[in-house]
């Protein structure tokens, strides 16, 4: 069994990767915080801590990374998991979001059942970079009758545009746990 983290330096548990997935990206690999159990459970209740007040009714995580914290986090606040998925992953009747990405253009989908009338919803992903993919979670649960609460990142890499669109669309700033200029 591993110890106690007091203070996470979230930075020590990520590791950079060159030219993936294509050329010129810096991938940030969240591997070895997954490796590390007292590290997980310090970045969930950093994460539950910050948005305890905000009375979260599900939490939306985006495939992959985004699943593995979003499924700790829901169950740590004792709320529903909502998965957000690449298009063609859900089998039951869904709704669509296209969106950018930092390298190209992508889809993903929500089950049209997921969200309740009124629901508030936290948005969660490992990392925010322009925004895309966030936003599009954000426009279907809005579409779904739902109020996104907020959004939730491991990661912002500040370089890019994501903390702005965000803010400018919906008016909510991002929580995020570390960020690269």
């Amino acid at each position: 069994m591993r110890g106690m983290v007091k203070d996470l330096q979230l930075q020590t548990y990520l590791r950079d990767v060159p030219d993936f997935p294509k050329p010129g990206i810096i991938f940030k690999d969240i591997t070895p915080l997954l490796a590390e159990p007292a590290a997980r459970r310090k970045v969930v209740d950093d994460i539950a801590d910050h948005f305890q007040r905000e009375n979260i009714e599900a939490i939306a995580a985006i495939e992959a990374r985004g699943f593995i914290f979003g499924t700790l986090l829901a169950e740590a606040m004792g709320i529903p998991f909502i998965p957000v998925r690449k298009s063609g992953k859900l089998p039951y009747h869904k709704i669509k979001e296209e969106y950018s990405l930092e390298y190209g253009k992508a889809e993903i989908e929500m089950h049209v059942d997921a969200i309740p009338e009124g629901c508030r919803v936290l948005v969660h992903d490992d990392l925010l970079a322009t925004g895309g993919t966030a936003s599009a979670a954000a426009s279907m649960i809005r579409r779904l009758g739902g109020e996104v609460a907020g959004f939730s990142f491991l990661i912002n890499l500040a370089f890019l545009p994501g903390e702005k669109v965000l803010q400018d669309k919906f008016g909510i700033k991002p929580h995020y746990l570390v960020s690269y200029s």
